[in-house]
């Protein structure tokens, strides 16, 4: 299958080019509407890759990784918007979420606990006890580009897919404005 500039597999014949953690989601769930295309992984971010490959932005979604606290517990959930809007992380997702008080996960937090790398996280594998809050402005898209867990590929997702993973939710999580 082809987007932009590349041309995508399905990911069940190239497990090799995605994160152990998605690996392991492929195998458990199945590659029924997923893709995957190596990239440059300089290229990984999401403005540079869009640009360097042809794929629209609003084709693209973002994966981050919050860090939600209350009292003494921390916990940590995934956003996954498209790269044209912003969760809204101290909003919609703060309280969604139930937590005191939220903010983007540290970078090496996201890393070890996810077990992807930075630039690269995406839904598919993430631990089960993290929600999944999917932005409903991804599902409008007949296909959304996202990680693959490594900065090399680039998983292209039927955004259904995504949204059955275990812990996933659909609901507006965006920013206003």
């Amino acid at each position: 299958m082809r987007l932009g500039e590349l041309e995508f597999t399905p990911i069940a014949d190239a497990l090799d080019l995605v994160a152990e953690p998605v690996r392991r989601d492929v195998q458990r769930h199945g590659g029924q509407g997923l893709w995957v295309s190596p990239i440059d992984p300089g290229l990984a971010d999401t403005a540079e890759f869009c640009a360097h490959y042809g794929i629209a932005l609003t084709q693209s979604a973002n994966c981050v990784v919050v860090e939600a606290k209350r009292a003494e517990r921390v916990w940590y959930a995934a956003c996954l918007v498209l790269a044209t809007t912003r969760a809204d992380v101290n909003g919609v997702v703060r309280k969604r979420l139930d937590a005191r008080k939220i903010s983007f996960a540290p970078m090496a937090a996201a890393v070890s606990r996810s077990g992807m790398e930075y630039g690269g996280i995406t839904p598919l594998g993430l631990p089960d006890d993290w929600p999944v809050l999917i932005d409903e402005q991804v599902l409008a898209q007949a296909q959304v580009v996202v990680g693959s867990g490594v900065r090399a590929s680039k998983i292209l997702a039927e955004p259904g897919r995504l949204a059955s993973l275990p812990n996933a939710e659909v609901l507006s999580i965006v920013k206003a404005g």
